[in-house]
C-alpha cells in the first residue's frame, strides 16, 4: 500500500503503539495523517505472536503488562481493550537457614499478606514499614498521576504537594538510602528495589538517580500503579490503537523503511522505501515513533556510539504443559498468579550488578516470573486447561555482557532457568511443552534480539534513560511542543516515543501529549 497523497498535516515515523496513539487522536481532530511503519504490521514492542509451532498460545514477546496506560487515554479513544487485576501482587520464595517459606503480598492486600512479613520476619515491624513506605508513595503517585495527560508542571509546583520526605526518598537522593533505612530484612528490601531495575542498568546507590525515576514511572500509572494484564495478550492493545487511527481516518503504510526526514520552516520531507523503491511525503509536522538516538540519524546529524542507548534485560518466554510445583509447598496457581521474584534479595541485586558491571553474568540470576495464562486464558486458545504461559525477565544483564562474549546469551539463559529450578520441587524442564520439531518451547531475548527486531538502539526498552516526569526549574517551555515534553531542534519534528519526556513502558503518554503539541501548533 502506497500514501494517497504526497502531502499531509502529519507524518508519522514508526508504527508502534504511541504513534498509533497520536494518529487517533490527530485524525479525530480532523488533521489528515499517514503512519509509516518499517515492518510489516504496526505495534512495536507491544505485540502478540505465535512462537511455538504446533501451538495457539499468543505470547506478548517484548511489552507484556499495562500499568501507565491512563484510562482516560482509553475512554478517549474508544478502545475496546480490557485490562485484568492478578490476584497475586508478588510471591517472593525465601530460605533462612532450615527455615524456608515464601512472601506473599496480595491484591489487595489483606491477613494473608501480614502473616507472610510476620512468617519471613518474626514480627509485624517489616509490614508496617512495607505499608507506611508504600502509603508515601502512593501519595506521591496521586500527585503526579493526574499531570501525565497535561501539559508538563514544573518540578517545583509538585513538590510543594508532596511530603518532604518522600520527595527526598524517591527524588533526591539514591533510592538505596530509603529503602536501606526503612527496611531491615533483606527480601523485603529486594522485593521494593525491583521495580527501580526494570531495564535500568544501575546500582540502589547510583548517584545518577537513573533507578528512582524508573521506580516512580513504575509506581504511579492511573495513581495506583498497579500492573495489569491486558486480555487476549499485548496485541490486543496495539489491534485496538490501530483499529481506532483507521477508524478516525488515519493511513498506515506497513513495509515503509523510513531513510531521512529534512526538516524545514513551514514542515519537513520524509523519504522511505519500500518494495517499489523510494519514495518522499510532505507534512506539516513529523512525529517521530522512533528513539531519539535513530532520529539524529534519520535527520542526518550522524551516528554517535557515545551516546548510544544501552539496554539491560533478558528476556524469555516459556510454554508449560503444566505449572511446576514449589518447594514451599505454596499453590503454583497463588505463586505464579502475579510476580514471583527470584534470587532478587537485596544483597543479590546488589551483587548481581557488581558482577555485570565488571563483564560477568550474574550467578544467582536475579529475575522475575509472570504466568499470564493464569489471568487470561484466552491466549492459550485450544489449549487453555492444558497448558501455560511463563514470561521471565532477567536484570542487570546489559547490551555489553553479549557484546563481549557471544557464548554469555545461552550462559544467561541457563542461569535464569537455574534461578527458577533453585525454588521448584521439579525440574521446570519436566513441565516445559514441546514444539511441533519436538524441541522445548523455550524463546530467549537480549537487548542485542530487540535491538536487530525492533531497530530499538542498544536494545533499549524506554529508547534511553528515563527523565523526570516533570519540567526542571529553569526548562524553557515557551512553544506547546515544550510544554508537552515532546520538542526536538527542529520545530517542523516532534517526538511522540517512548524518548518523549512522559514516554516509557506501555502508555500511550508520548502519542497522546505529541498529539496535543501539534493540536495547539496547528
Amino acid at each position: 500500500m502506497q500514501p494517497t497523497s504526497s502531502s499531509y498535516d502529519v507524518v508519522v515515523v514508526g508504527g508502534g503503539h504511541n504513534a498509533l496513539v497520536s494518529a487517533a487522536y490527530l485524525a479525530r481532530a480532523g488533521l489528515s495523517v499517514v503512519v509509516l511503519e518499517r515492518l510489516g504490521h504496526t505495534g512495536g514492542a507491544a505485540v502478540s505472536v505465535e512462537p511455538f509451532a504446533g501451538h495457539p498460545a499468543r505470547l506478548s514477546r517484548y511489552s507484556y503488562l499495562v500499568s501507565l496506560m491512563p484510562e482516560q487515554l482509553m475512554a478517549d479513544l474508544d478502545l475496546d481493550v480490557r485490562l485484568a487485576s492478578r490476584t497475586t501482587a508478588s510471591y517472593t520464595p525465601w530460605t533462612r537457614g532450615d527455615r524456608s517459606g515464601g512472601l506473599l503480598v496480595e491484591r489487595p492486600e489483606g491477613e494473608a499478606t501480614r502473616a507472610s512479613f510476620r512468617e519471613l520476619t518474626g514480627d509485624d515491624a517489616e509490614h508496617a514499614a512495607w505499608q507506611d513506605f508504600y502509603g508515601d508513595v502512593g501519595r506521591l503517585a496521586e500527585v503526579v498521576a493526574p499531570t501525565l495527560m497535561q501539559p508538563l508542571p514544573h518540578e517545583r509546583d509538585l513538590r510543594s504537594l508532596v511530603d518532604e520526605r518522600t520527595w527526598a526518598d524517591v527524588v533526591e537522593h539514591p533510592l538505596g538510602r530509603a529503602i536501606t533505612a526503612r527496611f531491615s530484612d533483606d527480601t523485603v528490601r529486594g522485593v521494593v528495589a525491583t521495580d527501580a531495575l526494570i531495564g535500568t542498568f544501575a546500582s540502589l546507590d547510583d548517584p545518577s538517580l537513573i533507578q528512582n525515576r524508573c521506580f516512580l514511572y513504575h509506581l504511579i500509572g492511573n495513581g495506583t500503579g498497579e500492573w495489569r494484564v491486558p486480555i487476549g495478550g499485548m496485541g490486543a492493545v496495539t489491534d485496538a490503537l490501530a483499529r481506532a487511527a483507521l477508524d478516525a481516518g488515519a493511513e498506515i503504510v506497513t513495509g515503509a523503511g523510513v531513510s531521512a526526514i529534512v526538516p524545514g520552516p513551514d514542515g519537513a520531507e520524509v523519504a522511505f522505501h519500500d518494495s517499489s523503491g523510494e519514495h518522499r511525503v510532505t507534512g506539516r509536522r513529523v512525529l517521530s515513533g522512533v528513539a531519539p538516538w535513530v532520529l539524529r540519524i534519520l535527520l542526518d546529524e550522524g551516528e554517535d556510539p557515545d551516546t548510544k542507548p544501552s539496554g539491560s534485560q533478558l528476556k524469555i518466554n516459556v510454554l508449560l504443559d503444566r505449572l511446576p510445583r514449589l518447594r514451599s509447598g505454596v499453590d503454583p496457581g497463588v505463586a505464579f498468579a502475579g510476580t514471583l521474584h527470584l534470587a532478587e534479595d537485596y544483597s543479590q541485586l546488589e551483587r548481581a550488578y557488581a558482577a555485570a558491571a565488571g563483564g560477568a553474568v550474574p550467578d544467582p540470576m536475579p529475575g522475575e516470573v509472570y504466568c499470564h495464562s493464569l489471568t487470561d486464558p484466552s491466549i492459550l486458545g485450544d489449549r487453555a486447561g492444558s497448558a501455560h504461559t511463563l514470561t521471565y525477565f532477567g536484570l542487570h544483564t546489559p547490551t555489553g555482557l553479549f557484546d563481549a562474549d557471544p557464548g554469555a546469551k545461552d550462559v544467561a539463559v541457563q542461569r535464569a532457568l537455574a534461578s527458577l529450578d533453585a525454588v521448584l520441587a521439579e525440574p521446570l524442564a519436566d513441565c516445559l511443552a514441546r514444539d511441533a520439531d519436538g524441541n522445548p518451547c523455550v524463546e530467549a531475548k537480549i537487548p542485542q534480539d530487540v535491538e536487530r527486531d525492533l531497530a530499538m538502539p542498544g536494545g533499549h526498552i524506554f529508547h534511553g534513560d528515563l527523565e523526570w516526569p516533570w519540567a526542571p526549574h529553569r526548562a524553557r517551555l515557551d512553544t506547546p511542543a515544550q510544554q508537552w515534553g515532546v520538542h526536538t531542534e527542529h520545530d517542523t519534528v516532534l517526538l511522540c516515543g517512548s524518548g518523549a519526556r512522559r514516554g516509557g513502558a506501555v502508555s500511550g503518554l508520548g502519542g497522546h501529549n505529541a498529539a496535543q503539541a501539534v493540536l495547539a501548533e496547528l
